[in-house]
């Protein structure tokens, strides 16, 4: 990406340290320094301001980056959809495995099922994470609103491809809570049934 360079170059051009700039644009210094050392990327509400800033236009601030930008956003989102769908398998194979083996741990051990439980609960919770992690990647995440904004798209619009989308995997995590209460609460009221209500009779 160029515009780290860019920004070094404009600000030594108008005279402005990376404190006043940060200042102007609402950030941290340190902001500042990871953008011109590309360790991050300025969302585009900070594009428009550093425009606004140096005087110059979003397409000369961004020459030759929105390329780029299509080519790492066109890359990463089939090396997400890949990533995506094989967490989304495991949480299905780990909750058909939590749904089977829970009652029967119940039966055979009682509240010790809780321990392996606990441990296939832990990875769910895991994957569920990583699904997470992948949905809000920042800089994908940046570059999809840079590129829409160049092509005259509102972030509106964007954002509800982007919502569409993550749908279904939004509803695989969602069923996954679910089930994981909905077991905790039935497998604790099954528990407490059998070992005391039924010592009773």
């Amino acid at each position: 990406m160029e515009l780290g360079n860019r920004i070094k170059e404009l600000r030594s051009a108008n005279n402005i340290n990376q404190d006043d700039l940060a200042e102007k644009l609402f950030v941290s210094r340190q902001t500042i320094s990871n953008w011109e050392n590309d360790k991050s990327y300025p969302d585009i509400h900070s594009v428009v301001l550093l425009s606004e800033i140096f005087n110059v236009s979003v397409d000369q601030l961004l020459k030759g980056d929105v390329e780029r930008m299509e080519q790492i956003v066109t890359e990463q989102t089939q090396v997400d959809i890949s990533k995506m769908n094989t967490y989304s398998k495991a949480l299905l194979i780990l909750m058909a495995t939590l749904v089977i083996s829970m009652p029967i741990m119940v039966c055979f051990i009682g509240m010790w099922f809780l321990a392996p439980s606990a441990v296939l609960i832990a990875v769910v919770l895991f994957f569920s994470n990583k699904i997470e992690k992948i949905k809000k990647e920042y800089d994908v995440q940046t570059y999809k609103e840079i590129i829409a904004f160049t092509k005259g798209e509102t972030l509106t619009q964007t954002e509800k491809i982007q919502e569409v989308a993550k749908r279904p995997y939004q509803k695989v995590i969602v069923f996954v809570v679910s089930t994981v209460l909905g077991l905790a609460v039935g497998l604790g009221l099954t528990y407490f049934f059998i070992h005391t209500i039924g010592r009773r009779y």
